[in-house]
């Protein structure tokens, strides 16, 4: 899932959380997410990030992957990509979320990076993980293909063609003094935590990015471009047959793709209608008698709309999508959920919507047992020189069956919207002329 500079454009530091709203930037948004969302935490510190996003949870919930670019020192440069971090989740005696521990770098400096993900049973709780993410490992050439565009280069993502999918894996190194060889020259870094062996899950030229492992770690979904292409096409490849098989491959970008948490569907975005828009997409997945997926056994369109819809993730009992919408306005993402379960027609389907606050927030993702959300927020305290939040990472405690109930409340009040118009078109065809037509009894 690549992230439009545009919606990751300020940065964040990572000292005290920061859980009051910013009321100078907008006053409102705790009191109207409430009825969903509550302990509303900032995660990611925005005087040491100059912008952070995209973030997932580790199996058990105790772990954080994400990018970021560091706020540089003094008059240093800032950098031009995004760095892969992961990070421990601070939680309480009562098992809420408060903050995070020090962010380490998974990647190498300079190199572009995006779409970390952990392996779903490859850990030993609070001592080893296994991650995955895509990386150039070096600078990219920076004349890399661009790929979705809405009317402005801000919403641009790069296609870098040095890009690939890489393991690594992160040990608890306290007590050991072990250093971090990724973080010399970084002052004030004494990382409990070490990123070792990265390596490529596969090479070959292109560009191989936006993956993720399936619940049972035999597949790895992700997003393929060829070299020099900008139409990107879902694909999965089976770590047991060790082959990569195509599953999308419409006109455009289709990109961002998530299993669900049953590993039989698949959720993405494509821009293949060429509107200018992004639509949301659910497919069914093919497999063979050996569990080998082998193709897609059918696709069934999520929103059909005018809008940029983004970043989809299934809830974790897979009945609802959460993502990242323009319905609000292309200067206030906002984030809604939308039924998952069922083949309804997009103009059908009612949604929900999550978030409040001004500017960007989306890319929600969920702890494991679906208590927490997090996602990439502009809604926190200024730095000088700037006129707006940057994006940084929150979490909060989420109410999934409150979310549920409203959008069956919001479906309800759309199916009797859709019967109503029903009977008047077919009152209007069985009587044209309507009820004072001239006609005799």
């Amino acid at each position: 899932m690549l992230i439009p500079a545009l919606m990751l454009a300020a940065a964040a530091p990572l000292g005290a959380p920061q859980t009051a709203p910013n009321t100078a930037w907008d006053p409102d948004w705790e009191a109207a997410e409430m009825w969903c969302l509550t302990e509303h935490v900032q995660l990611t510190d925005q005087t040491f990030f100059m912008k952070a996003g995209e973030s997932y949870f580790s199996p058990d919930g105790h772990m954080i992957i994400f990018q970021g670019t560091p706020r540089p020192e003094g008059d240093e440069p800032a950098g031009k990509h995004y760095g892969m971090y992961f990070v421990p989740a601070i939680r309480d005696d009562s098992g809420n979320i408060t903050g995070t521990g020090k962010p380490v770098l998974l990647s190498e400096p300079g190199s572009a990076n995006t779409c970390g993900w952990f392996h779903p049973t490859d850990y030993t709780a609070d001592e080893r993980y296994t991650v995955l993410f895509g990386t150039t490992t070096t600078a990219p050439d920076d004349t890399a293909s661009s790929g979705y565009q809405r009317g402005t280069s801000r919403y641009t993502w790069q296609f870098p063609n040095e890009m690939e999918v890489v393991a690594a894996y992160i040990e608890n190194a306290t007590g050991r003094g072990e250093e971090n060889e990724n973080l010399a020259g970084w002052p004030g870094f004494v990382p409990h935590w070490n990123a070792k062996v990265i390596s490529p899950l596969w090479t070959r030229d292109g560009y191989d990015a936006e993956a993720s492992w399936s619940p049972d770690a035999r597949h790895v979904l992700y997003t393929r471009l060829a070299p020099g292409s900008a139409d990107g096409d879902l694909w999965i490849y089976d770590t047991v047959t060790e082959t990569h098989t195509e599953l999308v491959a419409e006109p455009g970008y289709d990109g961002g793709p998530f299993f669900s948490p049953d590993g039989t569907r698949i959720c993405y975005r494509s821009d293949r209608k060429g509107d200018k828009a992004l639509q949301l997409y659910i497919s069914e997945l093919a497999f063979d008698d050996s569990g080998r997926v082998t193709g897609v056994e059918r696709e069934i369109p999520v929103t059909d709309n005018g809008h940029v819809n983004w970043a989809p993730f299934f809830t974790p009992d897979g009945s609802m999508l959460f993502y990242a919408t323009s319905e609000v306005s292309h200067a206030n993402y906002e984030v809604f959920a939308i039924d998952a379960t069922g083949d309804r027609p997009p103009s059908e389907r009612a949604s929900v919507r999550i978030t409040h606050a001004r500017g960007f927030d989306g890319l929600p993702v969920f702890t494991p047992d679906g208590s927490w959300m997090m996602w990439t927020a502009q809604r926190g305290q200024l730095v000088e020189g700037e006129t707006r939040p940057s994006s940084q990472l929150w979490a909060a405690k989420v109410d999934l069956v409150a979310v549920k109930s409203r959008l069956k409340a919001n479906q309800q009040t759309l199916d009797d919207a859709l019967e109503e118009k029903a009977f008047e078109e077919g009152f209007d065809e069985f009587n044209p002329g309507g009820p004072d037509d001239g006609m005799e009894p």
